[in-house]
């Protein structure tokens, strides 16, 4: 679904930057692909191939998710749905806590904004644990709806995180796997 062009120009704008956050990650620096608009139409184009006819709603996950979360769901023609982090949004909300490597966090949206047996995509830029995306999927299935996609720029393949979607039994779209 990606042409082999598409795939080398994203690896030669992304950064890698070792040691960033934290020594001894290597952090994968997406921010130059907003410098070439046309890059990141393709990379919607693409996003929007694969989900085209397939989903009813585009959910993004705060904060990188929104970066093209947002184009696709308009590309689409379908609603576009936050899903934040815990205490930005207004009442009247849902919330799903998840684990990770040390404690927990929480995420959160807006209760009634997603109908019932509507199809979901779930939208990151990043599928590192899973625990954030199986976090969203579980809020979704909440409000009555099935999760029929996941999709993401890039995947660290290391980390496994796909094997927490799987139960969800929806598509999972990556361009690029690290």
């Amino acid at each position: 679904m990606v042409s082999e062009d598409l795939y080398s120009r994203l690896n030669e704008t992304i950064v890698s930057v070792p040691d960033f956050p934290k020594k001894g990650v290597l952090f994968r620096d997406i921010s130059p692909i907003f410098l070439y608009p046309k890059l990141y139409k393709e990379i919607v184009d693409a996003f929007v191939r694969f989900s085209r006819g397939h989903v009813d709603v585009v959910c993004g996950i705060e904060s990188r998710g929104y970066l093209f979360g947002i184009s696709i769901a308009q590309a689409l023609g379908v609603p576009f749905i936050l899903i934040r982090k815990k205490g930005k949004l207004p009442p009247p909300i849902l919330s799903e806590q998840y684990e990770l490597e040390y404690g927990f966090s929480e995420i959160e949206m807006k209760k009634d904004q997603l109908k019932k047996d509507l199809r979901v995509l779930i939208h990151d830029d990043l599928l590192a644990t899973g625990g954030t995306t199986e976090a969203a999927a579980r809020l979704v299935e909440k409000q009555g709806s099935r999760v029929t996609q996941f999709s993401f720029l890039i995947e660290l393949e290391f980390l496994q995180g796909e094997k927490k979607l799987q139960p969800f039994g929806a598509e999972v779209f990556k361009i690029l796997k690290y």
